[in-house]
This record gives structure tokens, C-alpha cells and sequence, in this order.
């Protein structure tokens, strides 16, 4: 980067923080300089260790500045804050989060085409996130290994959360022992139904979870490496916890169609959903961001209207919604702090510290992006629409 292209960059970079009104940021430069701005409300802290990162924004948006973390760009004890007063502060800083028009394309084209989940495509984008390791996972999960929001009650560990949300889940099911379960990670809600009396059929397109799903359930419950278009049958009760996230908007209407089909008459789903507002679904549907281009390759957020269409489309109606997103938030922060305080340890298992401060950048993101509002998480209560008058 020439120093006239450096100093442009920098210019609108430090004008564009200047319109800071939620919140106070901290920045010093890689010169050592400090800059203080805005007036009231959290503090946050950032340092810029190299100017690169000024480029990284310009060409890639807020997917750059993720990029910048894991590069080591720039560096904050405060990283969750740093996000949280970013996303309060979007109107002022949108300039800065939004990548170049070229870099927008091809990373628009890379989900819509690349990452696409056909049934091939989905088997591969479910690896690059599970199969990355069991014993990763086991290090900053609860003991459960449960991967979705925990509900916090009164004192309650994770641990204790996570068995509260599989508790509220089996409180919502209706009449009858066969449950599908779409979705089923390492088997621990699979285990609680079990624990209840249900006949459950487990799916997962993750080698290493259904590894890990089988030994632990031994029997009490059937773990199949399958596609939910594949799966055949009828089922007294349907639960799928945070899968239709990795869905893809394409084929939505393919995903409730297999639950409408799967479902007995009388029966009952319960869907965990991450749901962005309303609002904002428009926008969102049309850009990426960081999860997106390195986490969850072929994801995509619903809303809560785009859950009450794809529903009513395939025969299905809502019958009610539980939202609890900043237990979402607590549950991330919670695995952040277990994964850094087993920094080491992972770093033994082959990981190296780019990988480490990408789980982070992703975990603390979406800490910040809960806590603010940004997105909620859904328990919804689905039933046949003939029925649920």
C-alpha cells in the first residue's frame, strides 16, 4: 500500500469513527498514537498493529475486518465490545463494513453457487464445520455437547441451561413415541428423549458426530448419516434445533415440505430457528458476512416472517414462538471464554493460532450480535395447518 493510498484510507477511516454515538471507542495506531471517540456509554479498545487493515476494509467490508483479526491486523482485550459498539453504530460506520463492488460479487456468487446445499453440497459444507474435530468441541462445549442456545435459569451452569432448553423442547411435543430429530449434533437431545420414553430417529451428515452419537446413545436410539429429503416415514413429533440455519435459502420450501411429509396427523414440531429481525431480512438475504465466507459455508438466517411463509406454503402453521436470544448471547460468551482458557490444549491437537482467533472472532461476534438485537433465537411450535384451529 503506497503511503498516499495509506493516508486517504486512514483519513476516511478515523472521519468515519468520528460519527461514533453509542458508546466510546479507544484506538491507538501503529504509530502509538491515541484517538478517544464518542461521548457516553460502553468503553472499547482497539489496536491497529498494522495499516493493511484499512485495505482489508475497503476491499472486503466487515468480512476484511474479521479477516484483519485473524491475520492479526489488529488486536483488542475487549473484542465482544468492540463488535457490539460496531453493530450500535452502523449507520455511522456503514461505509467501512461495506467490501468494494467486485469483492461483493464474488463472495455473493461463492454462497449462492459454490456452497450451494444440494445434497452433495450440504454433506460437504456440514463437514467443513463439524468434522473439524471431536475433541475441539469437547474442550469448550458443556459436557453434553450440546451446540445450540443453552435457556438460563435462576444459578443455572451451562450444563444446566442446556438441559432446561432440551426440557422446554420435550414439554412442547405432542402425543406418541416416534420422534425424528434433524439434525442431532453429538446426541444429546436425542438422548434426553430417549431418557423420556421416545422412539427417536437421529440425522446428521457429520461423519464424526453420528461416530460420536452412536457410542453414546449404544442403542437407545437409531443415528443415520442421511439427508432430511431422504428420510421416509411418518413421525408422531419432529425437532430440529438450529439446522435451518445451514438449510440455504434455495431450499427452504424443500425443508418444510420433508417436515409437512414426515409429520403424523396430530403431530407436533419443534424448530429452533436463529432469526434475523424482520426488518432487516431484505438487506441481509442479499450481502455475506463473516460467518458466512468462514464458518458456516451455505448458511442463511431465516426471519420470523420468512419461518410463518415457508410454513404456511408446505401445509404447516405456527402455533406459537418462544424467543430467547440473550441467552444466546450468554451461551456464546460462555463458550468463548472455555474455548481461550483451552487455548493451549487445542493448539496440542494440531490447531494454530489462526484458527484460534477465527473461532473467536466468530464466538464473540456472535455474543455481540445477540446482546444487541441483531439476531434472536426461536423455539416455534408447528403443527398441520388443517389442525391447528
Amino acid at each position: 500500500m503506497t503511503t498516499m493510498t495509506q493516508r486517504a484510507l486512514s483519513g476516511r477511516f478515523l472521519a468515519a469513527l468520528e460519527r461514533i454515538e453509542h458508546g466510546i471507542l479507544t484506538l491507538t495506531t501503529p504509530d502509538g498514537t491515541r484517538h478517544r471517540f464518542g461521548h457516553a456509554g460502553p468503553e472499547a479498545e482497539l489496536h491497529i498493529r498494522d495499516w493493511r487493515l484499512l485495505h482489508r476494509l475497503a476491499l472486503r467490508g466487515d468480512v476484511g475486518f474479521g479477516e484483519g483479526w485473524i491475520a492479526g491486523d489488529w488486536r483488542s482485550d475487549t473484542l465482544e465490545s468492540v463488535l457490539t459498539l460496531a453493530l450500535r453504530n452502523l449507520d455511522a460506520l456503514s461505509g467501512l463494513g461495506t467490501p468494494g463492488p467486485v469483492q461483493a460479487i464474488r463472495m455473493r456468487l461463492s454462497d449462492l453457487f459454490l456452497r450451494r446445499n444440494s445434497r452433495r453440497g450440504a454433506a460437504r459444507n456440514i463437514r467443513a464445520h463439524y468434522d473439524v474435530g471431536n475433541e475441539f468441541y469437547q474442550l469448550w462445549l458443556d459436557p453434553g455437547m450440546t451446540y445450540s442456545s443453552a435457556l438460563f435459569g435462576p444459578g443455572d451452569d451451562l450444563e444446566q441451561a442446556q438441559a432446561r432448553k432440551n426440557g422446554r423442547i420435550l414439554s412442547r411435543l405432542g402425543k406418541g413415541e416416534r420422534l425424528l430429530e434433524i439434525g442431532c449434533g453429538w446426541g444429546g437431545f436425542a438422548e434426553a428423549a430417549a431418557e423420556r420414553g421416545h422412539a427417536v430417529t437421529a440425522i446428521t451428515l457429520s461423519h464424526q458426530q453420528k461416530g460420536y452419537a452412536d457410542a453414546r446413545l449404544d442403542g437407545r436410539a437409531e443415528v443415520r448419516l442421511q439427508d432430511y429429503r431422504d428420510v421416509g416415514g411418518r413421525f408422531d413429533n419432529i425437532v430440529s434445533i438450529e439446522m435451518i440455519e445451514a438449510v440455504g435459502e434455495a431450499y427452504w420450501p424443500a425443508y418444510f415440505t420433508a417436515l409437512k411429509n414426515r409429520l403424523a396427523p396430530g403431530g407436533r414440531i419443534v424448530l429452533q430457528a436463529i432469526t434475523v429481525p424482520d426488518a432487516e431480512f431484505s438487506v441481509y438475504r442479499r450481502r455475506t458476512d463473516f460467518i458466512r465466507q468462514h464458518v458456516f459455508p451455505g448458511g442463511m438466517l431465516p426471519c420470523d416472517t420468512v419461518i410463518g411463509h415457508q410454513a404456511a406454503k408446505a401445509g404447516l402453521r405456527v402455533k406459537s414462538s418462544h424467543a430467547f436470544g440473550q441467552d444466546y448471547a450468554r451461551t456464546c460468551r460462555i463458550w468463548s471464554e472455555r474455548m481461550m482458557q483451552e487455548s493451549a490444549r487445542i493448539r496440542r491437537l494440531g490447531y494454530d493460532d489462526a484458527f484460534l482467533r477465527c473461532w473467536q472472532f466468530y464466538l464473540e461476534g456472535c455474543a455481540a450480535t445477540f446482546a444487541s438485537g441483531r439476531c434472536d433465537v426461536v423455539q416455534v411450535d408447528l403443527t398441520h395447518a388443517a389442525e391447528a384451529a
